[in-house]
């Protein structure tokens, strides 16, 4: 069965659902996805692997190989990997079905466009370009599952042990701007147990919300610290950042309230790592868990994720640069950089697609934007791949 066209190619992965989700109820498996991504990835003379995730039964990753003709698939070459989740969606606020795909005033619209199932058509149709005749090292496509929430597609990627590619570009939404470094990222529940109790006898019960009042307190104090206390120039943020999200607590206004909940985001800088940004947080909860024992605790939402700290000299994101005419950056949101860099690999974050379009309603890609990003990642992966003894910096 021969590739589908680009267009086709993107229109056949918006239909596939593949939504992760902490809410189980909206929780989806991205089989589908993987088995067609197989599927054309055998077409082009790739071998494949599908793994389902050791944690998440019925989420898949995919790592497809295609080594020189004629030879056997070595260590090297070049890995372009993105996930094939999508994050959940408000129908109320889409003007289309989001699992179409719509064209409409030279945009295309659908779940997904550039976050990221669309970075597959741009990679596929890349190497249906390049003759497999001359290439020279190994290129992988890898497909992850649930980045959207654990990442734990990337994090067993990572332990991956005979996976040693020379270079890997991350397809994120980033307008084809090479990106060497960005933020962490770490989700906590902030629990109150307090004791309820008739609201006319205060004292005979243990009120959780004034006491998380007390906490936040102590919340907006840790965020002015590390505010103060850690800056990088490089970041349009320069300093980590801490943002209270979601609070619940209580359930009557008659009632003393005897739980309350707070969500709270930390976007760690490169350099500041998790442990110690745990431990700041402990204490500065401390003196109230010390004054009411026992009542307040820190629950991960997720496994934290470490920041990205890539080299802005590397010679993959020199290539980057010189390819796309832009100087490369740092930013503020999470990928899975950190996880795949651990596989050695000199590692960068490009993508099509603007990361202002990523989790919004009518999420879509500039179809004025497909032929200098397609020449951009073609470019890239013949100057990594199908040049002899061609390294990405030269």
């Amino acid at each position: 069965m021969p590739l589908p066209s680009f267009i086709d190619m993107y229109k056949n992965l918006i239909e596939l659902p593949s939504i992760s989700a902490i809410d189980k109820r909206l929780d989806q498996s991205n089989k589908a996805v993987i088995e067609t991504l197989a599927t054309w990835c055998r077409e082009l003379g790739f071998t494949v692997e599908i793994s389902e995730l050791e944690n998440a039964p019925g989420k898949f990753n995919l790592l497809a190989k295609r080594a020189p003709l004629n030879e056997p698939a070595t260590a090297g070459g070049l890995m372009l990997a993105g996930h094939t989740d999508t994050v959940p969606y408000d129908d109320t606020r889409w003007s289309s079905d989001p699992f179409k795909l719509s064209q409409k005033e030279n945009k295309l619209y659908g779940l997904g466009a550039i976050d990221m199932k669309g970075f597959f058509a741009f990679v596929l149709e890349a190497v249906a370009q390049l003759e497999h005749a001359k290439q020279k090292s190994t290129v992988l496509i890898l497909a992850t599952a649930d980045e959207e929430t654990t990442m734990a597609g990337a994090q067993q990627v990572a332990k991956h042990q005979q996976l040693k590619p020379d270079y890997c570009v991350i397809g994120e939404p980033t307008d084809m701007v090479p990106v060497f470094t960005h933020k962490g990222h770490m989700s906590s529940a902030i629990r109150i147990t307090g004791r309820s109790g008739h609201s006319s006898d205060p004292d005979r019960g243990l009120n959780a919300i004034e006491i998380m009042q007390q906490v936040t307190s102590r919340l907006l104090q840790l965020k002015e610290e590390l505010k103060n206390k850690y800056s990088i120039e490089h970041f349009s943020v320069p300093y980590p950042t801490l943002n209270l999200g979601h609070i619940h607590g209580g359930d009557n206004a008659n009632r003393i309230c005897g739980c309350c909940e707070l969500h709270i985001d930390i976007r760690p800088l490169p350099g500041l790592s998790i442990v110690e940004l745990q431990q700041m947080l402990l204490a500065a909860i401390q003196p109230i868990n010390e004054q009411y024992p026992r009542s307040v605790d820190v629950i991960d939402l997720h496994d934290p994720i470490p920041a990205f700290n890539g080299k802005p000299d590397s010679g993959l994101i020199k290539l980057a640069e010189k390819l796309s005419g832009q100087k490369a950056i740092a930013v503020n949101y999470c990928t899975e950089a950190p996880f795949l860099q651990q596989l050695g690999c000199e590692t960068l974050v490009m993508g099509p697609g603007s990361i202002i379009q990523a989790h919004q309603p009518d999420e879509h890609l500039e179809m004025e934007k497909i032929k200098p990003s397609q020449k951009i990642i073609t470019d890239l992966i013949h100057k990594c791949c199908f040049e002899e003894k061609q390294k990405a910096s030269s």
